[in-house]
């Protein structure tokens, strides 16, 4: 009989949060899983990493599920870190992230927490899938997702991704989806505003608001994707470095 993945689950919503317990669900059909996870929510936390505090990471039961699951005090990335050096005994074969409530397209990818702990695992060596749904409600319909998510955590588990990347999956909200677009990040950004008040004391303080602004009109992107009721697949690596630029650099009198 051939052994069942070890697989770890994560996300930035909280370790409660309907989208994590339905990502959860979906992989206990597949391997054992551990689920390592913030204690409360965490979104927009990017890539933070808890350095001047103190971490716990507790085991809790949450349900009568198979799986083992701990909350932890820190952050998505913290969530990763602790799994691969305290909690897991080996490193799992797959880790999957999310499902986030509220989507992380485009440059969103860069501010997620969500997002950043795949990318953790994935510079841990791990392949690694983040999971978002395009609704930020509490009770979003998690159910059409299931089938997907359990497709392409199978496909990874059987061939693999290249080391330095991992995958980016946006669902729309939707009953149903056209399918599964493999795309590119769309360019577009927030224009930010802030609210600007004054509390009784006297005391300026701001709110960030803001407008999502898509410049990218391609019809290759995840934007196009989920506004036309695909799921969105983008293979994101971390390398960050500008390799097209490197040349140019070289010409530059230093």
């Amino acid at each position: 009989m051939r052994k069942r993945p070890l697989i770890l689950v994560t996300n930035d919503d909280g370790i409660t949060a309907p989208g994590i317990r339905t990502l959860i669900s979906v992989m206990n059909e597949i391997g054992d899983v551990i689920v390592v996870a913030p204690d409360s929510p965490q979104s927009g936390m990017g890539h933070a990493v808890t350095i001047d505090d103190t971490l716990y990471c507790n085991e809790i039961k949450v349900d009568d599920g198979p799986q083992k699951e701990y909350q932890s005090s820190g952050t998505p990335a913290d969530c990763v870190k602790l799994a691969v050096s305290e909690v897991l005994k080996k490193k799992p074969d797959l880790c999957v992230s999310g499902i986030n409530h509220g989507s992380n397209s485009s440059i969103n990818v860069i501010y997620s927490g969500t997002m950043s702990a795949a990318v953790e695992a994935g510079v841990e060596g791990i392949p690694a899938i983040g999971f978002s749904l395009l609704d930020y409600s509490w009770d979003a319909n998690f159910e059409p997702l299931k089938v997907h998510i359990k497709k392409l955590a199978l496909n990874v588990l059987e061939n693999g991704l290249p080391e330095g990347v991992v995958l980016n999956v946006n669902f729309p909200k939707s009953e149903t989806f056209k399918g599964i677009k493999v795309c590119r990040q769309a360019r577009a950004n927030w224009v930010e505003e802030f609210d600007k008040r004054v509390n009784p004391q006297g005391k300026v303080y701001y709110w960030l608001t803001g407008k999502f602004t898509n410049m990218d009109k391609g019809e290759d992107t995840d934007e196009w994707a989920l506004a036309n009721n695909y799921i969105s697949l983008v293979p994101v690596q971390f390398d960050l470095t500008a390799h097209h630029f490197i040349h140019k650099l070289n010409n530059w009198n230093l």
